[in-house]
């Protein structure tokens, strides 16, 4: 079945944490780069992705056709623990790749212990 603007199919994905870096694969094959959209919007991730028929000649007979052609579509949430600020993109080998850094906020830290003289006001 193929996926129309109005009723995209979905790609596959993976998604895993990597050291610093949260990464989503998406399963793109047959997918020109230049076919492929993604955008961020507060904290929604989309990824549009169109896969147009191979230019066939006129005297071209098609015996087969199950790759899915159209539209592919992807919506994440992400958690305010990542930077979607930061996040980079390849492609390669039908594979698209995004890595979003884990926000320095989120990530734990040392708080040091002063001694009594050390006191400070917070807030203020």
């Amino acid at each position: 079945m193929s996926g129309t603007w109005s009723r995209p199919s979905a790609m596959p994905m993976d998604a895993y944490r990597e050291g610093e870096d949260y990464v989503i694969a998406l399963d793109l094959p047959g997918v020109a780069k230049d076919a492929i959209d993604i955008d961020v919007e507060r904290n929604m991730l989309t990824v549009r992705a169109e896969r147009r028929p191979a230019a066939k000649a006129d005297d071209v007979q098609m015996e087969l056709a199950e790759r899915p052609l159209g539209v592919f579509s992807r919506q994440l949430v992400l958690a305010d623990t990542l930077d979607a600020e930061r996040i980079t993109a390849d492609y390669e080998a039908g594979v698209l790749t995004l890595r979003i850094p884990i926000a320095e906020r989120a990530k734990p830290r040392k708080i040091e212990i002063g001694g009594e003289s050390d006191h400070k006001q917070i807030g203020g």
